[in-house]
């Protein structure tokens, strides 16, 4: 199954996949997945944000508040930690997000798609 929480934007090109009988994917509140992104069986917690091309496969978790940034890839069962920016081949934590990146980015960027969908609404 595919389950997904609100205020989520899910950007062009992205692909969100799930194996059957194996693994499930679910997507919690106020997460942003960048264009072209795959997303494949696995759990993102609230307040995260996936950048543009990057691949999270089966059973990882994502916990709250987590930027991956655009190009990573996350290895089959990972766990990544809240409060951390994970880049690389295969991802890694490479430092801490602050409160300026929360605030500046995640939130930012689940707002204003929220924004840009009410353009459609009018």
């Amino acid at each position: 199954s595919i389950r997904i929480g609100n205020n989520v934007n899910i950007q062009d090109g992205v692909v969100v996949h799930c194996t059957f009988e194996k693994s499930v994917t679910k997507i919690g509140n106020k997460v942003s997945i960048g264009h072209n992104a795959i997303i494949h069986g696995c759990e993102i917690h609230d307040r995260v944000l996936i950048g543009m091309g990057a691949i999270v496969m089966d059973n990882t978790v994502i916990e709250s508040e987590v930027v991956v940034a655009a190009g990573a890839v996350v290895p089959e069962n990972s766990k990544l930690e809240r409060g951390g920016v994970y880049a690389g081949v295969p991802a890694k934590r490479i430092k801490e997000l602050d409160s300026r990146l929360i605030e500046g980015e995640i939130e930012r960027i689940a707002e204003n798609y929220l924004k840009y969908s009410d353009w459609y609404r009018s």
